[in-house]
């Protein structure tokens, strides 16, 4: 299948302050989520932008924002999320994508690669529906083959709680095929973002004891490479290795 064939919708909304985040805002307020969102964003778009196995578009919330932001990647084709559910606007976005595979993400996932990406357009090559499993019982990345995107299997989901992603499979119908890819971490609240930084913060100090340790390794050779040395010049030079 061609790149131009496979659909990557963000779902994105306008990072200003008090806008963006507003569940997360609740719990470490409002300049911190306007914060941690644009540098999320920041962060998450580009290598998915850049990818040339899949067009990627930007699915944007408010009404009349048109996507661009001074600090972001260069712009993209872009989708209006409209009203409704979150379920609504996924369904509306699904039905104004060319045809072929189309996967929708949000852009609050610290971890998302564009191999999650990958591993999400291969499943759908042999199921009508992939989810990308949440931490917290939802999802972080829903897909739909051809066939899918004719059914709306949104129905009566209860979003933002732990049964979202069981109701989402429960209302795919008989025969329709459901694959689950990588479990992922979004960042929704408090406690969410907590364990976000903390685990930032762990492979930021992972990094520094392998540099350190990769910098003592590279000493201690160096300074055996200047010993053997050494002691080669005393051979040559008629004294002994041993002395």
């Amino acid at each position: 299948m061609r790149p131009h064939e496979r659909h990557l919708a963000i779902f994105v909304k306008e990072p200003r302050l008090g806008r963006a985040k507003a569940r997360l805002a609740r719990d470490i307020g409002h300049g911190e989520a306007w914060l941690f969102y644009r540098r999320l964003v920041r962060q998450v778009l580009p290598p998915l932008a850049r990818d040339a196995r899949w067009t990627t578009w930007l699915a944007t919330e408010p009404a009349g924002w048109s996507g661009r932001e001074p600090l972001w990647p260069a712009a993209l084709p872009c989708l209006a999320q409209g009203r409704g559910d979150i379920g609504r606007r996924m369904l509306r976005v699904f039905r104004s994508l060319p045809p072929g595979p189309a996967i929708i993400v949000g852009s609050d996932i610290p971890g998302l690669t564009p191999a999650h990406v990958e591993r999400g357009f291969a499943a759908l090559g042999r199921a009508d529906m992939v989810l990308g499993p949440a931490t917290d019982g939802g999802y972080w990345l829903v897909g739909l083959g051809p066939r899918a995107r004719a059914i709306d299997p949104f129905r009566g989901v209860r979003w933002s709680s732990r049964w979202a992603r069981a109701d989402t499979a429960r209302a795919l119908p008989a025969g329709f095929r459901l694959a689950l890819v990588d479990l992922l971490a979004d960042v929704d609240d408090g406690p969410g973002y907590r364990a976000s930084r903390a685990q930032v913060r762990a492979q930021a100090s992972d990094s520094s004891g392998r540099r350190a340790y990769e910098s003592a390794t590279h000493s201690i050779s160096m300074s055996n490479s200047i010993g053997q040395d050494a002691m080669a010049t005393k051979v040559r030079a008629g004294g002994s290795a041993g002395k």
